[in-house]
């Protein structure tokens, strides 16, 4: 088959690697054993691929759904794995932690994968640097693609952990509108990781039942370390979202409060300030002298204002006393 239907010059979507003497590389067009790595890929690539091994096309673009749900579909040539992998965005000069699909199709004699974008996942198993990867073991490879993706869920979870610590000290000094919402944006992320991996753990509870994926004894223990580690990171994910949303309401509490506080202290400072008002006011009517007291003392101003200072400090001392300032 020519290999033009796959690869494009200028975008180079589609991949087909083999490994050969211990190393995978890169060839031309599909054969027996390989491995056809699809990201993004067109709607040409697609019918090619879905021609050359009747897969149905719902089934081969599942992945390219970012909506998607993790789940396994054995059909009679081939068994989908559909998985949630953990991505990084860049928005507003930061990084964001966020999840997308990531396709398995296992066949008799290859395996496909089909992903939205390039990730470091599936990047590990290309090359020289996947010394123990061969893409003639295909079980294998699911479960070691299924490892790794725990391993980077723990390494982006590590991540997302420092940053919320560097964000408590900076709350500490500032409670800025910016460093909440950089908190609230980790709190989604964590969020998209518990529910990703939850539904990865039941793909995993299902691929044990699965006879379709053949499983060798030698491969038990790696399945035993992928369940261990995605357990792993679901717990961390679980406890990290809940500090970071402890963290938050708190947060929150002590804003409310602080804004309590200072309501309190505009009221009582008004009351107080409200007693000068009130004499200036009644001396500064248009009276008569006589009915004005100290009217016609020439140390009637400084009575006046000396009143007015007692009076305010009686209602100063009365508020302290009720520890209401």
């Amino acid at each position: 088959m020519p290999a033009s239907g796959l690869q494009k010059e200028e975008t180079i979507l589609t991949k087909i690697y083999l490994t050969q003497d211990g190393v995978t590389d890169i060839i031309s067009e599909p054969t027996k054993d390989c491995w056809i790595c699809m990201t993004n890929p067109s709607e040409e690539e697609l019918e090619v691929i879905q021609d050359l091994y009747d897969i149905d096309p719902d089934d081969l673009s599942a992945a390219l759904d970012e909506e998607e749900t993790s789940r396994i579909d054995v059909e009679d040539e081939y068994t989908l794995i559909l998985i949630d992998i953990p991505t990084v965005e860049v928005r507003n000069d930061k990084n964001r932690y966020v999840t997308i699909p990531l396709g398995i199709i296992l066949l008799k004699d290859s395996i496909i994968t089909v992903c939205l974008e390039d990730t470091p996942l599936l990047n590990l198993f290309t090359g020289k640097r996947a010394s123990q990867f061969s893409t003639h073991m295909k079980s294998r490879f699911i479960l070691q693609i299924l490892f790794a993706n725990a391993k980077l869920y723990l390494r982006y979870l590590r991540s997302i952990n420092k940053q919320s610590e560097t964000l408590e000290k900076s709350l500490h000094d500032s409670t800025e509108n910016s460093v909440l919402i950089d908190m609230m944006e980790l709190g989604k992320s964590l969020l998209y990781f518990t529910t990703s991996l939850k539904a990865t753990d039941a793909v995993l509870d299902k691929l044990t039942k699965t006879p379709s994926i053949k499983r060798y004894p030698e491969d038990e223990e790696l399945l035993e370390d992928v369940i261990v580690e995605n357990h792993q990171a679901l717990e961390m994910s679980e406890i990290y979202s809940g500090i970071l949303n402890g963290m938050m309401d708190a947060y929150a509490s002590i804003i409310s409060n602080n804004m309590n506080v200072v309501q309190k202290f505009i009221a009582v400072a008004t009351v107080i300030l409200s007693i000068p008002n009130i004499v200036f006011g009644a001396y500064g009517m248009n009276l008569a002298l006589e009915g004005m007291p100290l009217a016609r003392s020439k140390y009637a101003f400084l009575l006046i204002i000396l009143i007015s200072i007692i009076l305010s400090y009686i209602t100063y001392l009365y508020f302290q006393k009720k520890k209401m300032y």
